[in-house]
């Protein structure tokens, strides 16, 4: 299931995300708090769909699913590692897994650092400023269970 990130209805749960409240969500846009219930509703099902569907093709059992959150924990099973699925309005859907990496030598360092502090600032998280891409994951993934 492709996740629609340029509809109306994911900037409503973006908003939500964030912690708008609906109520200003619609006055902000001029609608009815009622339309923007019914789209959220709506968006709710293709978000915990696409999780879960992520979840299935990688072989990864649910633990738990905040879809308001748009984050789904789970375990790995071929790779036996604790496993996060979420929505990244920047980066898209993505899986992450809990590893020890050897960052230093990877080609995506530079990509893997700003892709966690893109998602903890989508989420209004801080993290402790590194070169370690490894250690900043770890600290996401310890504040990302306790959001959720």
């Amino acid at each position: 299931m492709l996740l629609p990130t340029n509809d109306k209805q994911f900037g409503f749960w973006t908003m939500r995300r964030s912690g708008t409240p609906n109520i200003t969500i619609a006055n902000l846009l001029g609608i009815s708090r009622q339309a923007v219930s019914r789209a959220l509703l709506t968006m709710d099902i293709k978000i915990e769909g696409t999780l879960r569907e992520m979840a299935h093709a990688n072989q990864i059992t649910v633990e738990t699913l905040n879809v308001e959150r748009g984050i789904l924990v789970g375990r790995s099973i071929p790779f036996n590692a604790k496993a996060i699925v979420f929505v990244s309005v920047k980066h898209g859907m993505q899986v992450w897994y809990e590893h020890e990496g050897d960052c230093g030598s990877c080609e995506r360092f530079t990509d893997c650092i700003e892709l966690i502090w893109d998602y903890a600032e989508e989420l209004g998280l801080s993290i402790e400023k590194t070169d370690d891409p490894t250690k900043m994951a770890d600290e996401l993934f310890k504040k990302i269970q306790e959001l959720i």
